[in-house]
C-alpha cells in the first residue's frame, strides 16, 4: 500500500514546528533486502524515518535508487534526495513521503521544485551542503516547510562532523523562528546538544543509530541528551 500523509493516511500525525523535537534514523540501502532489514530494525523505535536517496552522481554513493514499496503505516517517511535531477525523483517517490527534501545545489529553479513537491501533497524541504551559505536560500525561505543543514559532506554513513555548521542553524533559527530546522550528519550524544542549542529541532542520525548493536538504546541516548521524553 502506498501512502502519503500529506493527502491523508492512517499514519500518525507529525505536527512539526519549533517545540516538537525528533530523532530521525536515516536509511541508506543498496537493495530491497537491505532496505527491509534496516527498516525492520528501526520501525519500533521511530515515528519518523528518513529515506536517503542517492543517485551516484550528486554524491558518489548510491542508495534507494531502485523501485521499492513501503508496506507500513506505523511510521512517516522523509525523502532526502541527494540527486542531480530532483523533478524525476519527486515523481518516483512522492507516494512514500510525508516530506520531500531536495538539495538547493541541484535545483536550477528552486521555486518550481517547491511547487511540484507541494502539488504532490507533501511538505517541501530544502537541504544545503556545508559550503552553501544560508543567504543562498533566503529568497525561498518563506515557501519552505523545512530546511536541512548538512553537518557533514553528504553521501556516506560516518563522514566527519563539521561543528562550524552550527552557525548556519543559529542564523536560520533567527530568520525562521517557527520553521522545522533539521541537521543531518555526525549526530551522536557528543554533538546533538551543540546543535540543539543552536536551534535545530530535528536530528537525523545515520551511523550512530543504524550501526548500533541496540537501535532502541541509541535513539533513547540521543533523546535523553535533548530532553525528549519517550513517547
Amino acid at each position: 500500500m502506498h501512502h502519503n500523509t500529506g493527502v491523508g493516511s492512517d499514519a500518525p500525525e507529525i505536527k512539526g514546528g519549533l517545540m516538537e523535537k525528533f530523532i530521525i534514523p536515516a536509511v541508506i540501502a543498496g537493495d530491497v533486502r537491505e532496505l527491509n532489514r534496516m527498516f525492520d530494525s528501526v520501525k519500533k523505535f521511530a515515528s519518523l524515518i528518513q529515506l536517503d536517496i542517492m543517485d551516484g552522481n550528486f554524491v558518489q554513493n548510491r542508495s534507494l535508487d531502485f523501485d521499492f514499496d513501503l508496506q507500513e503505516d506505523s511510521a512517516i517517511f522523509e525523502a532526502h534526495c541527494m540527486v542531480t535531477e530532483p523533478e524525476q525523483w519527486i515523481e518516483r517517490i512522492w507516494r512514500h513521503a510525508h516530506t520531500i527534501i531536495v538539495h538547493f545545489e541541484s535545483c536550477l529553479n528552486p521555486g518550481r521544485i517547491i511547487d511540484l513537491i507541494k502539488k504532490k501533497g507533501c511538505r517541501a524541504g530544502m537541504a544545503i551542503k556545508p559550503e552553501t551559505r544560508v543567504e543562498a536560500i533566503g529568497p525561498i525561505l518563506n515557501d519552505l516547510d523545512q530546511v536541512l543543514v548538512m553537518t557533514v559532506d553528504p553521501g556516506f554513513y560516518g563522514s566527519p562532523f563539521i561543528p562550524e555548521t552550527s552557525v548556519k542553524v543559529e542564523k536560520l533559527r533567527g530568520l525562521a523562528p517557527a520553521m522545522d530546522i533539521e541537521v543531518d550528519g555526525g549526530i551522536t550524544p557528543q554533538t546533538i546538544g551543540f546543535m540543539n542549542a543552536a536551534g535545530a529541532n530535528k536530528f537525523v542520525s545515520g551511523s550512530f543509530v543504524m550501526k548500533s548493536d541496540d537501535v532502541g538504546k541509541a535513539i533513547a541516548q540521543l533523546q535523553e541528551k535533548i530532553g525528549i521524553r519517550d513517547r
